[in-house]
This record gives C-alpha cells, sequence and structure tokens, in this order.
C-alpha cells in the first residue's frame, strides 16, 4: 500500500494554531534586536528578511498540506468515487482549491510589502510596513478556517479507512444486512469484524487477509445493500457500491433462505438482479448461508420455486458478460453455515480458482501476449496413410537421460537435504557413514571414560602383548639392581645433628600449636610493658649477670640505667614572652591535635586546605562551615504582570 497510505498525511492546524505556529518560529529563527543607529540599508534588509521568512513558511507548510492529501484525478477510480461518497467531490477539491489561492495571495503580498520596504526612509516606516505584511497574512490565513477545519476532518477519515489495494487479487462479500457476511470474513481470514444480531452492524469497508495456493488474498466486507434505487442510498450502502463497481474481483452475493436477516427471499434475488449490471465481467458465486437453520428442500412450496429457479437461471448463464464470456456465464450457486463451519473452505476455493482463472484469461487478451505467442509454435504432424506415428525419442537421449540418473542416485545427500525432506522427524544419525564398522555394530554405545581412564588410550588390538612384554623388561630391571638404594653409614657427628634437627622439629611444632591455642583463646592480650613488669629483672641483677660472664662493670656503679626526665631549663625573656602569647598548652592547636608526625601534620594540612577549597570555588559555599542554602524561587522567574489567579508558585 506505497501508493495509498493515508495515514502518512500530516495534521492539518487550526487557522489560529497555524498562525501562531508560522509566527513564532519567524521570531525564534531571525534576528530581533535592531538598534537607532543602524544604517537605513541594514533596517530595511533586517525587516525584508523577516517578511521573506514568514512568507516562505507560509509557503511550504500549505504546499505540503496540498501535495499530501490526494488528487481526486490521480488516485485509482474506487478510491476517488470512495471519496466522492464520503467528503462530496466538490467540497473536497473547493477546500484543497482555496488553500491554494490563499498560498497565491500570501506570496503576492510579501512580494508588494519586500517592494515597499526597499523604499522604507525611517526604522517606525519599515517597521510599521512588516506590521502590516504580516498582518496581512494572517488575515489570510483566518479567512481559511473553515477549510483547515474541513481537512483536518478528511484527514482523520482517511487516516481510518482500510488498506485496500486495488490491484491486488480480491474477493467482495455482498448482500442484504445481516445475512452473515461478517461470519463468513472471520472465518476465512485473521479479521476480527463485529457480528451482531441486527442490521448494519457494519457501517464501513472492513479488509482481511487470506492464504490460497502460496499467494495473498484480501477480502472486503462491504455494508449491507437495501432494494431501492441508487439516488435514494445512503452513504454506508454506497462503500458497497463503489466496491462493487471499480474493483476487479469475485463477487460473492450471500442469500439468507431462513428470512431471518429480516428480508424475504424474493426481496433478496430481487435486489440480486437489479444490481447485476455491477457483475459485468466479474466472477460470481451466489452463496446460500445459514443451512444450519433451513435448506431449501425444507421450505415451503413459493419459496423453494424461486430458489429452484434462481439455481436453473444461473447453471443457463443468463448473467450474460457484456464481452460475452463463457467462463463467466454459469455462475455456481453454493451452500455454507458459517455456524458449523460446513462449505465455507469450499466457497473459499471456488472464489479464488474462478478469479484466478478469470486474470489469466484478461491477460491473454492483452497486446502483450501476442508478442510471447508469435515466438511460441507447436507442430502437430496430420495425419496421414491411417498409421499412427507415436513420439519417438533418439537412443542417445535415452542413454544420457540414464546416465544422469545414475549419477543423481549415486550423489549422496546432504543431512541438510534430509532434514528439509523428513521436517519434525528427522533425528542427527553422524554414525550411519561409520562404513569401516560392520553395520549391526555401528550404533553400539561406546563410552569416552569408563574407571577414570580414557578408552582411546586402550583401542590397540596388540595392547595385551605390549603389557606382557613391558613387565619382563621390568622384572630384569628388579633383578639387576636398578632401583636398589646404596646403604650410607652415617658417623657420630652426623647422628647428633639428625637428633638435634628431630628435635628443632619438635619444638617448633609444640610452639605453633601454642601460638595457635593463644590466638584462638579470647583473654585480652598483656601489653609488653606489663609482662617486662612482672619478670624479676633489676640493674643489679643485670650487672651481676654481665660480671659472671667475664664483663668489667666497675665503672658501672654511678651509672643509672633508667630514663629520667631532664629538668627544663629556665627561659630566656623572649620566649617566655612568645609563650605567653601563644596558645595555652592544656589546649593544643586543632590542626596538629592528635597527629605527632611533623610530615603526617602537613600532609593533613594540606588535605584539608584541598576539601575546603572545592567547597568554596565549586559549590559556592562562603567557608568551611558554610551552610547556605540558595533561594529555590528565584525572582526573575516571577517577573512581569500575573494573570487572574496566577499567584501560585512553581
Amino acid at each position: 500500500m506505497s501508493l495509498y497510505n493515508f495515514k502518512k498525511i500530516a495534521v492539518v492546524p487550526t487557522a489560529k494554531d497555524f498562525i501562531d505556529i508560522i509566527l513564532s518560529k519567524t521570531q525564534r529563527k531571525t534576528p530581533t534586536v535592531i538598534h537607532k543607529n543602524y544604517k537605513i540599508t541594514r533596517i530595511r534588509a533586517f525587516y525584508i528578511r523577516k517578511v521573506k521568512y514568514t512568507q516562505q513558511n507560509f509557503h511550504d507548510r500549505l504546499s505540503r498540506i496540498i501535495q499530501e492529501f490526494p488528487k481526486l484525478d490521480d488516485v485509482h477510480p474506487f478510491y476517488a468515487d470512495l471519496m466522492n461518497v464520503l467528503y462530496d467531490k466538490d467540497h473536497y477539491k473547493l477546500g484543497l482549491g482555496q488553500l491554494n489561492t490563499a498560498r497565491h495571495l500570501i506570496d503576492n503580498v510579501a512580494k508588494d510589502y519586500v517592494r515597499l520596504l526597499k523604499f522604507g526612509d525611517s526604522l517606525y516606516r519599515c517597521k510599521q510596513l512588516k506590521r502590516a505584511a504580516l498582518g496581512r497574512m494572517a488575515t489570510i490565513m483566518k479567512r481559511q478556517a473553515a477549510n483547515l477545519t474541513y481537512l483536518e476532518q478528511v484527514r482523520q477519515h482517511l487516516a481510518r479507512l482500510p488498506s485496500i489495494d486495488p490491484y491486488t487479487r480480491t474477493i467482495i462479500i455482498c448482500g442484504f444486512p445481516n445475512v452473515g457476511k461478517s461470519s463468513f470474513i472471520n472465518k476465512i481470514t485473521r479479521a476480527d469484524v463485529e457480528v451482531q444480531p441486527y442490521a448494519f452492524t457494519t457501517k464501513s469497508l472492513y479488509v482481511g487477509h487470506t492464504d490460497y495456493k502460496y499467494l495473498r488474498w484480501q477480502v472486503i466486507d462491504t455494508p449491507g445493500i437495501l432494494d431501492h434505487p441508487l439516488e435514494e442510498r445512503n452513504v454506508i450502502e454506497m462503500q458497497a457500491v463503489t466496491a462493487l463497481a471499480h474493483l476487479r474481483a469475485a463477487v460473492l452475493y450471500f442469500i439468507d433462505p431462513s428470512e431471518q436477516c429480516g428480508h424475504s427471499i424474493e426481496e433478496q434475488i430481487s435486489l440480486f438482479e437489479s444490481i447485476k449490471p455491477l457483475f459485468n465481467n466479474k466472477p460470481l458465486i451466489v452463496v446460500l448461508n445459514k443451512m444450519d437453520v433451513v435448506t431449501p428442500e425444507d421450505l415451503a412450496e413459493q419459496k423453494r420455486l424461486l430458489i429452484q429457479e434462481l439455481e436453473a437461471n444461473c447453471a443457463k448463464g443468463n448473467i450474460v458478460n457484456a464481452d460475452g464470456n463463457s467462463e463467466l456465464r454459469t455462475v455456481p450457486v453454493m451452500r455454507t453455515s458459517t455456524m458449523t463451519g460446513a462449505g465455507v473452505q469450499e466457497v473459499k476455493i471456488e472464489a479464488c480458482e474462478r478469479l484466478l482463472g478469470h486474470r489469466v484469461t484478461e491477460k491473454c487478451r492483452t497486446k502483450k501476449v501476442d508478442g510471447i505467442l508469435n515466438r511460441l509454435h507447436v507442430a502437430m504432424p496430420a495425419p496421414r496413410d491411417g498409421k499412427t506415428r507415436p513420439p519417438v525419442i533418439p537412443e542417445s537421449v535415452l542413454k544420457k537421460r540414464e546416465k544422469m540418473i545414475e549419477k543423481e542416485n549415486r550423489k549422496r545427500k546432504l543431512e541438510r537435504e534430509i532434514e528439509l525432506e523428513e521436517g519434525d522427524d528427522y533425528v542427527l544419525d553422524l554414525q550411519k557413514n561409520y562404513s569401516e564398522i560392520a553395520e549391526e555394530e555401528r550404533h553400539d554405545p561406546i563410552p569416552e571414560f569408563w574407571e577414570g581412564h580414557n578408552i582411546a588410550d586402550y583401542i590397540d588390538p596388540e595392547i595385551f602383548d605390549k603389557l606382557d612384554e613391558l613387565e619382563r623388561e621390568e622384572e630384569l630391571r628388579v633383578a639387576g639392581g636398578m632401583y636398589a638404594t646404596p646403604k650410607i653409614e652415617l658417623d657420630e657427628t652426623m647422628r647428633e645433628i639428625r637428633e638435634l634437627a628431630v628435635q628443632i622439629r619438635n619444638k617448633k611444632a609444640v610452639l605453633k600449636d601454642e601460638s595457635r591455642l593463644v590466638k584462638q583463646s579470647t583473654k585480652p592480650v598483656m601489653p609488653r610493658t606489663s609482662r617486662a613488669r612482672d619478670r624479676d629483672r633489676s640493674a643489679a641483677g643485670l650487672r651481676h649477670q654481665m660480671e659472671q660472664l667475664g664483663v668489667d662493670m666497675s665503672d658501672t656503679k654511678e651509672a643509672n640505667f633508667t630514663k629520667s626526665r631532664s629538668r627544663s631549663r629556665s627561659l630566656s625573656v623572649p620566649a617566655k614572652r612568645a609563650r605567653v602569647e601563644s596558645r595555652s598548652v592544656s589546649r593544643p592547636a586543632r590542626d596538629t591535635q592528635g597527629v605527632k608526625d611533623v610530615a603526617m601534620q602537613k600532609r593533613a594540612k594540606h588535605m584539608a586546605h584541598v576539601a575546603i577549597s572545592k567547597k568554596t570555588k565549586k559549590m559556592g559555599l562562603k567557608g568551611e562551615a558554610d551552610r547556605f542554602i540558595g533561594t529555590k524561587m528565584p525572582k526573575h522567574l516571577f517577573a512581569g504582570k500575573r494573570g487572574v489567579g496566577k499567584t501560585d508558585r512553581r
């Protein structure tokens, strides 16, 4: 449906919206500031640009609307007549024509005022000319309000129309209201048309699609047609008449013999006769529906005769085609029941077959076929001598065919071809191609691993002989003393070293166990100082121990082994003054508090400086302790006059 995609037509704005869109675009896209000290040539160019830009926007927008709407002279006659029925062809053309006139008027207004602006001698005069030009353009568009509203309604309705391709294979279902047309299309297609037990449930054309012989068919459900003159029919009925008249399709005319539709058999046959001219040059099938309710044999005598007379007329071919096409002379009368589904597929197949044959016949009548037929010639020898002369194929050709067949038989099929042939029953079997294995053993299950060993390592017919040979070699090596270890006699020193090594290992193991127990215990760890204090250590003991080891400790009697705090010397006067001026000792500086290392103090100070500078620079804070939050309602957003009741704050 690339030819008739009405859903792509852009929305048609109202006259007020149209003007607002164009003028706001002009304000946004063109310069807006001008000063009194500009040269007059610059002022003229400024306002000329605004006028031309506005005119160009009006021109482009109107051209788009005019071009996107379908032209009744260019579209298929089916769509042309359908739009005439739905929207009135004259009114539609008038609306588009007036938009075209408005486009030319706007172009002329812009041309006139640009000519006047070239002679503008002051800023005031140029500005007034620009205002006059834009005002006249807006006035022209205001007068198109009714046309724009009408075209928007047409666009919305066109977008709701079904996508019907007038050139493809089509089946049209027609007849009185409530005879089962929508139920039939729901059965044979994927459409979901509303079905109700009252007349005129279907108020417009519905399209469904079905498949037959790998081809896509469109099935059109038409609104019911009532039996009265053409000029008295309403819009809903005229849609069906339009579809019947212009689409090259197979027509299914539905008749309800049970008369549940509210119309008698006489009325239905009368309607069939009245719209019969629309069926010229179209395959036609008469369908007797609702066979689950009543069959023609169960009807009253008078009604049964009417059905029989209709069947006889259809079989005789009283419906004569304008071209005298013999294929379309006879009209089959078929029976269906959309409730039970009986005969539905038969009607569909018959309609598709007749339409295919009709399309082929139509194509054969065109001039294109003559060029093809002229190149084809079938020689038919005339009979003579009373002898039968059957067709003879030369022996060389027969031999060649046999060789081709043998070659194809020898050619092994690919697994992909076998898969396509068998479909869901296909199972991949690679073992069938193991030609070296006997056929009865090909599909035996072979484990890959057995008792932890790779089976592939043991696939060897001489494996047991090789195993015996290896065992004999091993026995000879053992007998020759290849694996015997020489005895080493140890002296006393080596024995002591070994005993000490054993003791060291044992001691290490004990220490490891003790440390593990200590780690696992939940007792608090005593500090080193307290544990050292508990031991009996003293300066006298240390001196006595060192003397026993042979160290001369006579000079250390006056020595003091404890570290005493040195007394502070008296401070000088400048130092005292500095100490008074400095911070009290009880409260040290904050940047040195808790950090004893000078290098760490400097590093902490630098990190603090970086953190504070980030806040002051990026976040706009006044200092480290700043918690200032800016105003949430800036004044510039609420400047200007308020409207009535507009006192709320965002």
